[in-house]
């Protein structure tokens, strides 16, 4: 045999195996192009299928939350009967759930006795140390501040003394000229929207309505802002849209949850009548958590008392 011979042979058992990779790839990639080609038609039924289900879903709960806010005046109707709120709106508050909320108020015979918006500068770490300074020089006659170097509760401290009034307390409420001097300086200094209407008069609760955003730091501010007004007054009920800090804020520390209402979801209207309910749930000296990430609406019923 000649070197030519196995020269030959070697590059023909070469081809051959060469050529058996290249039919065997091609099997091989035919059967799993198949095999995706198959999972991609059903993952892309599954998707449709989904969509299909989710189309469905929103639908019944948009027919369900305008069921919801078309009974809402007739729900809350007399929750509130005769009841003063003061409506505090955080920056970021949506225009329209402070309306809605203000109006469901009404319809559940509680009057709106005033509505004052915050600025940022309010909630603002950078703004803390010259709102810390103006807050005592603003204080009504007879109110006391807490003994705290806190922002959030000296401002809200301040708010509660002007904006509310605990049904049998002890000390007078403010009078209209020092509500009205307060409210204007705070206006002045950039901290509250001016309002070129009356000072609000006091109220038994306080609702203060927060937006969607997020802010660590300001959340905190406007949580200890929020319990500060609940404890001057009767009672009080922070609520604001899916999304919001300050809300998770108060559920997670145990001081705030206690005396401190909150409402998640304001922008449903089912939302909007547990916020309703919720402050007459404060009238009565209860607290409690609402709405979509709360898992519930409905107040409970007060446990029943023993037997006289």
């Amino acid at each position: 045999m000649s070197l030519r011979y196995h020269v030959v042979s070697i590059a023909a058992v070469l081809l051959a195996l060469a050529l058996g990779v290249v039919l065997g790839a091609s099997a091989l990639s035919g059967r799993v192009l198949g095999a995706l080609t198959n999972d991609r038609d059903v993952l892309a039924g599954q998707v449709q299928a989904l969509q299909g289900d989710r189309a469905t879903v929103g639908a019944q709960l948009g027919a369900t939350e305008r069921l919801v806010a078309a009974g809402a005046p007739s729900t809350v109707a007399g929750v509130l009967p005769g009841r003063g709120v003061a409506v505090v709106a955080a920056p970021g508050a949506d225009p329209g759930d402070v309306d809605a909320v203000a109006d469901l108020i009404t319809d559940a015979g509680g009057r709106v006795t005033g509505r004052l918006a915050l600025t940022d500068a309010a909630v603002a770490p950078d703004q803390a140390e010259a709102l810390r300074a103006l807050v005592p020089r603003l204080l009504p006659a007879g109110a006391q501040l807490p003994t705290t170097t806190d922002t959030g509760t000296l401002t809200g401290s301040l708010l509660g003394a002007l904006l509310t009034v605990r049904p049998g307390a002890v000390a007078d409420p403010a009078t209209a000229p020092e509500a009205a001097t307060a409210l204007r300086a705070l206006a002045d200094a950039g901290y509250v929207v001016p309002s070129e209407g009356p000072a609000p008069e006091p109220g038994e609760l306080a609702l203060v309505v927060a937006g969607a955003g997020a802010d660590p730091a300001r959340d905190a501010t406007l949580a200890r802002l929020a319990g500060a007004i609940d404890r001057v007054g009767a009672g009080a009920v922070l609520a604001a849209r899916t999304g919001s800090g300050a809300v998770p804020v108060v559920r997670g520390d145990p001081a705030l949850r206690s005396g401190l209402s909150t409402v998640d979801g304001l922008e449903g209207p089912a939302s909007r009548v547990a916020t309703v309910l919720a402050l007459r749930e404060q009238a009565d000296g209860r607290t409690g958590v609402y709405g979509p990430a709360a898992g519930t609406f409905t107040p409970q019923p007060a446990p029943a008392g023993p037997a006289g």
